[in-house]
């Protein structure tokens, strides 16, 4: 059977069972998936999804069940299943569907579908790629090798439904684009990236153009070297300062900051940094990643502003970690097929600042510009920081020489209080994102 007859015999038969509160999650979608590398096509997958979730309360008990197989006898099993499981759970004070009595309406169109993604073609997505690639080699002749580039683009349907009435639906798309060339000069081999990501084709960079950022990337690693242990200026280019919005992230989450794992679980209304930081979580952005209309639990979306003017305003929460935290949810719940959900963000963002990343970097008289960091290395319960990292240094306000196997470290949130410029440079390239961020002084651990 068809997705909406799925769910509407799913439903129906939940309503039948006395007591019981029900949700069903449904998707479906296809997705085409190549790469090529020097040229040649490695890998084609195009895939479909059809899946089907159900989460079942009986009481403050609950239990989630979810299938891929939607005939009329599976789905029957899938309530029976839940049922049992549901009953035999402990209960659960905080339990439970939110409460969408006097929810605004939903918004009209968050423009997030591009209907050619549903008739894109393997031949078309491997030419994209290809020129890319191509772009990229061509771009100087030490960029000799490749990890090759990769091009996807998918149409996804979600539908969600309760046994309250509630019925929401949300269409939508996404392309991507990404290089990986292989700089070599002398017994120096480096790699770096470029990409590019949207709701809709037309809105992705000239893949040529990103083939060519790619490469510029990648040359100016070449002859990377690591540098004398220090406590300098460090200014992280916006897709690392990026990950210092996805760590705040992390620990505004409700269910975070509940259990106690997050350094700012103590923090709320407090200042945490600059006058001129400003953090904002949009579902609503027109044609963004992580658009929505309304969130996992059909709360319907909302901007929050998490950090205003330095101080931390919000958590963000579902309707489980509102009700553990007795505060209000900011509709904030995601979750994945055949899990509860839980909170996390959306379209996340630190706004602009007012200087050029030319005059952040020009305000460094000796300090290191972040473009890549490895590895884990954060302790999302006291902040404490530590990752590998890559980039280049900087002398009197300029760009020199290329660094790697060095170490920054310092705390979360003595770097965002340490936050002295911001950049103008914000793009949206993912569903968290920043400008160039320059902080005051961090340990760089290399030699001696």
């Amino acid at each position: 059977m068809d997705l909406d007859e799925a769910i509407d015999l799913t439903l129906r038969r939940a309503r039948n069972l006395d007591g019981l509160e029900a949700e069903v999650v449904a998707v479906e979608g296809d997705r085409l998936d190549v790469s090529v590398r020097l040229g040649k096509t490695e890998k084609l997958k195009r895939s479909r999804e059809r899946r089907l979730a159900l989460r079942l309360f009986a009481g403050r008990s609950s239990a989630v069940t979810s299938t891929a197989d939607l005939s009329a006898a599976s789905l029957a099993a899938l309530v029976d299943d839940c049922v049992g499981l549901a009953r035999a759970t402990t209960p659960d004070p905080f339990s439970g569907l939110p409460d969408l009595d006097g929810e605004p309406p939903l918004p009209l169109d968050l423009d997030l579908l591009d209907l050619t993604a549903e008739s894109f073609t393997a031949e078309q997505a491997i030419a994209i790629a290809r020129d890319a690639e191509e772009a990229a080699l061509a771009f100087d002749p030490r960029l000799s090798n490749s990890e090759g580039a990769e091009f996807s683009t998918g149409a996804r349907r979600l539908f969600y439904a309760t046994s309250r009435g509630f019925q929401g639906e949300q269409r939508s798309s996404s392309f991507s684009l990404t290089v990986v060339p292989v700089a070599v000069a002398g017994a120096s081999m480096q790699r770096d990236y470029w990409y590019t990501a949207g709701r809709k084709r037309a809105h992705l960079d000239d893949p040529r153009e990103v083939g060519r950022k790619a490469a510029d990337r990648t040359l100016r690693r070449l002859g990377a070297r690591p540098v004398a242990t220090c406590a300098v200026p460090v200014v992280f280019d916006p897709e690392t300062a990026a990950s210092l919005v996805g760590h705040l992230a992390s620990a505004v989450s409700g269910s975070a900051v509940y259990r106690g794992m997050s350094f700012l679980r103590d923090r709320l209304g407090a200042v945490i940094g600059p006058k001129t930081l400003r953090i904002v979580d949009d579902p609503l952005r027109v044609g963004g990643l992580a658009s929505r209309r309304f969130d996992a639990e059909g709360l319907t979306s909302r901007r929050n502003v998490v950090v205003d003017g330095g101080v931390l305003k919000t958590f963000l929460l579902d309707t489980y970690s509102s009700r553990k935290l007795g505060q209000r949810s900011t509709a904030s719940a995601v979750r994945s097929l055949g899990e509860p959900p839980m909170a996390g963000s959306t379209n996340l963002y630190l706004e602009p600042g007012s200087h050029l990343p030319e005059e952040v970097i020009g305000s460094v008289a000796n300090g290191f510009y972040v473009t890549e960091l490895i590895g884990p290395g954060v302790n999302s319960v006291t902040g404490d920081y530590s990752r590998g990292a890559a980039g280049l240094w900087i002398e009197n306000g300029k760009l020199t020489f290329p660094v790697e196997e060095v170490t920054i470290a310092g705390n979360l949130l003595e770097m965002f209080a340490g936050i002295e410029a911001i950049g103008s440079d914000l793009a949206f390239r993912s569903s968290v994102s920043a400008p160039t961020v320059k902080i005051a002084k961090m340990t760089v651990a290399g030699q001696g």
